[in-house]
């Protein structure tokens, strides 16, 4: 089979290379990947991992070869969740599989999807419907990441929220809270197009990162947002969420600051008794509660896609990824 391997940090290339032994697993013939940042850490070599390793951990595909249980058939289209979990240590018994003491990631711990095959556990296997169209499909698994993230927040939102950075994950927030039924969301973003685009998918108003304090008092009468969700993954950004947030709120840390967060304004936590949440990648029923959305055309993931390439131009894909003009690329497999 033809895949996208890391050889060296910076040096990726297709190959021809064996398919994925199968033996109690299930195979899935890959039908699109897609990039993400943690990609291009991996490639940079800003992430340890063994090398050659084939990339890519969003993906669906169509199942080849059943598992041995047969609970996932042949031919089933599936998102595969790309979180590595042994389903019998003590985070997995308490439903935390995402942070499994054995776990990893796809794509970087273990061989990912930018490939033709991957073979993956049955448990890590969710059927997508016919109604979830294929240029969705390619953002089931980073939706999954958001609903994970919001499932901390209360049902009982009362109604305000700000998020920041309105790139994929940002935007993939405001539908979220939209459709939860949130009646006032900021997004901010210096984005002119990204802020338009927020506005089309469920934001009531927008702001660029200068104003956003402004725009927040203004939306909430001066009591800050119920929920302050950030996704630009930078200090000064998860710092203006805890100034947007109103007394008794909660924080949602989405993007991945660290180790640059470590000089945090702790008095905000402490005056506002703000609830802050870090959430990290998705358990199996948050893939499902996306699917589930998606299937339901309660949001709409296809604006989000902004360039598709074959596997053959995988070099082409990972370039497009690191310009800020693009949104989501995907690597079309099949």
């Amino acid at each position: 089979m033809r895949a996208a391997l890391l050889t060296a940090p910076g040096r990726v290339a297709v190959r021809e290379v064996p398919v994925p032994a199968a033996d109690r697993l299930a195979l899935v013939r890959v039908a699109q990947a897609s990039l993400c940042a943690t990609d291009l850490a991996i490639v940079d070599g800003q992430a340890p991992v063994r090398m050659p390793r084939i990339l890519g951990h969003e993906m669906t595909g169509w199942v080849e070869t059943a598992g041995p249980s047969g609970r996932v058939p042949r031919g089933t289209r599936v998102l595969v969740n790309p979180a590595l979990f042994c389903g019998h240590c003590d985070l997995c018994s308490r439903d935390l599989p995402q942070l499994c003491r054995g776990g990893g990631l796809m794509g970087r711990d273990a061989d990912g999807g930018f490939a033709e095959f991957v073979a993956a556990d049955e448990a890590r296997l969710h059927p997508v419907p016919a109604s979830v169209p294929d240029a969705e499909a390619a953002l089931l698994q980073v939706l999954s990441t958001c609903v994970h993230a919001q499932s901390a927040v209360p049902g009982s939102l009362a109604g305000t929220a700000a998020v920041i950075g309105l790139g994929v994950t940002g935007l993939l927030h405001v539908q979220l809270l939209r459709a939860r039924g949130v009646q006032t969301i900021v997004g901010i973003t210096r984005s002119r197009r990204n802020q338009d685009l927020a506005l089309r998918l469920g934001a009531t108003r927008v702001a660029g990162p200068e104003a956003a304090e402004r725009v927040v008092r203004e939306a909430t009468g001066g009591r800050g947002v119920d929920v302050a969700v950030e996704c630009a993954g930078t200090a000064a950004t998860l710092a203006q969420a805890m100034r947007l947030a109103g007394a008794g709120g909660t924080v949602l840390a989405f993007g991945i600051t660290a180790p640059a967060a470590d000089a945090m304004p702790t008095y905000e936590w402490y005056y506002k008794e703000l609830t802050i949440f870090s959430p990290r990648a998705a358990r199996p029923r948050d893939c499902e509660l996306a699917i589930s959305l998606c299937a339901d055309r309660r949001l709409d993931l296809a604006p989000l896609v902004t360039a598709r390439f074959p596997l053959a131009r995988v070099g082409d894909a990972l370039r497009a990824a690191r310009d800020p003009a693009q949104l989501k690329v995907v690597i079309d497999v099949a």
